[in-house]
């Protein structure tokens, strides 16, 4: 049997990358998914490739930084499925790259409203509907920069580090509810958004920092945070999972 037959998940960013990725892994697993993302066609198109694949899958337009936002996300997902099993808090942005001295306030902010405010808007009406269903687990996506600095990138890596302390956090409070939470740490991905941004010299560059000598793919991530997201990791709560061909441990 598929291992996650039966459940109903909800995956942020769900339209491109990593979100997408793991949406279409989900729904593969056996989960009905509602694929929540601020671009509509984008969203769409990751339903198509569920559908077309066998799966379940509705699109939900959002803003991950707003709070009615995501009540509204919980809200449709519980109208189309009667339930709420699985979240992925995955929807993030980068920010400018500028020194912390130089960075302007409106650009903290507005890295911080998705980064950091959108991932606990996100947790506090998943939570409140998976106290109603008895469990749940819910995945936040974090990075290595949950642990590392990434220079000129002050306010991504502040509100990764905190999302690490708020899965952590959550997990403590909610373990005797049947409630798991756990973050991931992606390293270097293979995305529309580097490949987008950067030559192939500059990705070779990257993928030269980790021993592993390669860039991840965003299905390796998907496979992790499917994994957590089962009950095959039902003793792992609270933990910050990196996965980075070895980049933080060198």
């Amino acid at each position: 049997m598929s291992i996650l037959e039966n459940k109903v998940a909800v995956v942020s960013g769900a339209g491109s990358g990593i979100g997408r990725a793991i949406a279409i892994t989900y729904a593969k697993e056996g989960a009905k998914v509602a694929v929540a993302d601020i671009n509509g066609a984008h969203a769409e198109e990751t339903v198509k490739m569920i559908k077309d694949a066998g799966g379940d899958a509705f699109a939900i337009i959002a803003d991950s930084s707003k709070a009615a936002d995501n009540k509204t996300i919980v809200e449709k997902v519980v109208a189309q499925y009667g339930r709420l099993d699985i979240a992925c808090n995955n929807a993030g942005m980068g920010g400018p790259a500028k020194p912390t001295g130089e960075y302007e306030p409106e650009e903290w902010d507005r890295v911080i409203a998705l980064n950091l405010n959108g991932v606990f808007y996100a947790c506090r009406y998943e939570l409140e509907q998976m106290e109603k269903n008895g469990g749940g687990s819910i995945i936040n996506i974090a990075s290595i920069h949950g642990q590392v600095a990434a220079p000129n990138s002050p306010a991504y890596t502040a509100s990764k580090h905190a999302v690490v302390g708020l899965t952590k956090n959550i997990a403590a409070e909610y373990a005797q509810k049947n409630i798991r939470c756990n973050a991931v740490g992606p390293g270097y991905i293979q995305t529309p958004l580097l490949s987008d941004n950067l030559d192939k010299k500059a990705q070779d560059a990257i993928a030269a920092k980790n021993p592993i000598k390669r860039l991840g793919t965003a299905q390796e991530i998907a496979d992790l945070v499917t994994f957590l997201s089962s009950d095959k990791s039902s003793f792992t709560t609270g933990s910050y999972i990196i996965s980075d061909g070895g980049y933080t441990a060198v």
